[in-house]
């Protein structure tokens, strides 16, 4: 068992506090081996895919992508639809190198989730468990924001999988503000010497929840000049003095949820509209009020709301909504039915979904028809200020946040795309967040985020076109009628490539499955 220091006992606090995770160790990944992967290889060619690019534009194809080790060579037209492809005119496999027939299927850039935490002993999940369900929905990139795992244990996982060591996604680690520490920060000279120290441990960036003004000015300003990234949840605690503007001003890079920008928007007000017997610390009243919270924020396209967003978009600020995890708020029996809980939920998980007044995300203490009405009128509002933001220019990215309030792993990452899809945005649009947006907002569109020539081979293989139905995603797959009135689902991601490896996605699944099968007995 290990043992609880005086810094991660403190961080417990201040996360607690924050209304954020409770930190728990996990175990170690395990080794890859080649039970799921293989690669990369010398020359690995996959034929005559149609190819959706994630830069927003239409799909083509058919089209060869040619990935030599863990680059793409090439990705260009070999022909027309419906037309004999003639071989003269495709590149030419060498020898050791590997062809993937492709035909019929769509190629997208691996996706990239940017608020993904790998869960931890409360909910008895395991490292294995989740990356596999990361990749089993084609998702080869992940933002762990806050690290709570611990920051070495984080890059350890971040080291091992970028050597392929694991079957694992990319990671980018951020670090909890103030992780590490002995004390709460006083000054803002120890806020400035532990955000240079972060760097100095090999940090990519740190997660915040609000604090004092001062030290939320000092650690954005530092972090931004010694070229890290950030992101924020702001916490009621602290939002009535620091909102996403003050943040955005200071070098936010961005957003995490919704918290801090109706109050950003506030034209009437200074606080949100807190019943007297409020406490936050009971998360059935801090959830159930922040289902009213948008209402109370300045009118769609008027003056004040306007002003914030376009001053937002000069900063080149990022939306990252989450959507998904408060999806549950809307409709809380069907989150808690979905598809996939039967087969790919650990029982352990499900236990740390129910209600409970411990565990984060589960106020479902009495949460009813009057809750559920406010949320859908919460999201409405919500929605409508992130799709507006993406029609101005502004970027918005794609973050799942599961292993709480009912969302998987994996599945939740697809919620989050039908949701963007709700929101307004065009299918393309919703890829474009999901790949390319979050390679930038990461800065790493130099390597990832699109299907071209130089980049990482990280690509995501479907048998049908996700643009048509987002749900061929979902590892369930989607519901179909045959011609013969038989029942049938599709298979979800066929194929998941990162760093060139190609990993079985369906195998990957099914070793989920199995590990939820032996859990339950």
């Amino acid at each position: 068992m290990n043992t609880i220091t005086a810094s991660t006992r403190l961080l417990l606090l201040l996360l607690v506090l924050a209304g954020s995770r409770v930190p728990a160790q996990m175990a170690h990944a395990e080794a890859r081996g080649e039970d799921f992967g293989a690669g990369p290889y010398s020359q690995l060619i996959i034929r005559g895919v149609t190819l959706i690019n994630g830069n927003g534009a239409p799909p083509i194809g058919p089209v060869d992508i040619v990935i030599e080790g863990n680059r793409i060579v090439s990705a260009a037209t070999v022909g027309f639809p419906g037309v004999d492809i003639d071989p003269a005119g495709r590149p030419q496999l060498k020898a050791g190198g590997r062809e993937l027939d492709a035909h019929g299927m769509y190629a997208l850039p691996g996706f990239v989730d940017m608020h993904g935490h790998t869960g931890g002993m409360a909910q008895g999940t395991t490292p294995d468990y989740v990356y596999k369900l990361w990749l089993g929905h084609g998702i080869t990139t992940i933002r762990e924001p806050g690290s709570f795992n611990g920051l070495d244990w984080t890059l350890e996982h971040k080291r091992r999988s970028a050597a392929n060591e694991i079957a694992a996604p990319r990671i980018f680690a951020y670090t909890g503000f103030g992780q590490g520490r002995e004390e709460p920060f006083t000054t803002t000279e120890e806020v400035v010497a532990w955000v240079r120290e972060n760097k100095d441990k090999g940090s990519d960036g740190i997660k915040l929840f609000g604090a004092r003004p001062d030290l939320m000015r000092a650690a954005l300003e530092t972090n931004k000049e010694i070229g890290l990234r950030s992101a924020c949840h702001h916490a009621q605690l602290n939002v009535g003095r620091w909102n996403v503007l003050h943040s955005a001003r200071a070098g936010l890079t961005t957003m995490e949820h919704w918290y801090g920008l109706p109050e950003a928007l506030f034209a009437d007000r200074s606080v949100q509209d807190y019943p007297v017997d409020y406490n936050y610390q009971n998360e059935e009243h801090r959830f159930g009020e922040a289902g009213k919270l948008w209402e109370q924020a300045a009118e769609p396209y008027s003056d004040h709301w306007n002003a914030v967003m376009n001053e937002l978009l000069s900063l080149d600020f990022t939306l990252n909504p989450t959507f998904n995890i408060y999806d549950a708020n809307r409709d809380v029996m069907r989150a808690r039915n979905a598809d996939w809980h039967q087969e790919y939920t650990l029982p352990s998980l499900m236990k740390f979904y129910a209600p409970s007044r411990i565990s984060h995300g589960s106020y479902w203490h009495k949460w009813g028809t009057e809750q559920e009405v406010d949320w859908k009128r919460n999201y409405q509002l919500w929605m409508t200020f992130v799709n507006e933001y993406k029609n101005r220019g502004g970027r918005v990215t794609a973050g799942s946040d599961s292993g709480y309030i009912y969302q998987l792993y994996g599945f939740g990452f697809i919620r989050e795309l039908e949701l963007l899809r709700e929101a307004g945005f065009h299918p393309l649009e919703v890829i474009r967040s999901a790949t390319l947006n979050g390679a930038e907002a990461l800065g790493a569109d130099d390597e990832i985020g699109t299907i071209e020539p130089g980049k990482l081979a990280d690509i995501v293989l479907v048998a049908e076109n996700p643009l048509a139905d987002l749900k061929v995603l979902y590892g369930t797959g989607a519901t179909r009628l045959t011609e013969n009135n038989e029942v049938t689902t599709t298979e979800g991601v066929r194929y998941t490539i990162k760093d060139g490896i190609v990993y079985d996605a369906v195998k990957l699944r099914e070793a989920v499955k199995e590990m939820v099968r032996a859990a339950k007995e």
